[in-house]
């Protein structure tokens, strides 16, 4: 099973890419069976059992890596746990957590891959940043090409 995780708080800003991207992705896209649509939101260590079968995780998340708003990431298995390790926010720390728990009890990814971008602002507000907005067709079409590069049906929903 593959599962497309979307996880960020919508409330503070470019920190809700990932479900906002998630969403714009299921509206544009339809995934064949076997490929589960996930909005994360917020809820850390209870995502675990959300996915204890899945064998591929594309994650979307906002990505704080230094980089000028807007600038696309990508990292892969080994790359995506460093990353969540040295991260702060109260998702990301559960994130880190459930993909620990995860590994002690065996469970292991044959694909784990995070893409996001980096924000410009979090902050309280129910919007995306303007870059990060302008960026969003990209990033989705990212989830996209990485699903289909893994085999899975990816349909361009009609207009």
């Amino acid at each position: 099973m593959i599962c497309v995780l979307g996880i960020g708080n919508l409330l503070l800003g470019d920190e809700g890419l990932g479900v906002v991207a998630l969403k714009t992705f299921s509206e544009l896209y339809e995934v064949g069976p076997g490929v589960q649509l996930l909005d994360g939101g917020t809820l850390g260590i209870d995502l675990m059992y959300y996915l204890e079968g899945v064998k591929k995780l594309l994650v979307i998340d906002a990505v704080s890596g230094g980089k000028e708003p807007g600038h696309f990431y990508r990292f892969e298995d080994d790359e995506v746990k460093r990353y969540f390790r040295n991260k702060v926010s109260m998702h990301e720390i559960g994130f880190q957590e459930v993909l620990a728990l995860l590994e002690l009890k065996g469970h292991k990814f044959d694909k784990l891959v995070l893409l996001g971008l980096e924000p410009a602002r979090i902050e309280l507000s129910l919007e995306l940043s303007p870059v990060v907005k302008a960026r969003l067709p990209f990033l989705v079409k990212q989830v996209a090409d990485e699903l289909k590069s893994w085999g899975a049906e990816v349909r361009k929903r009609a207009a």
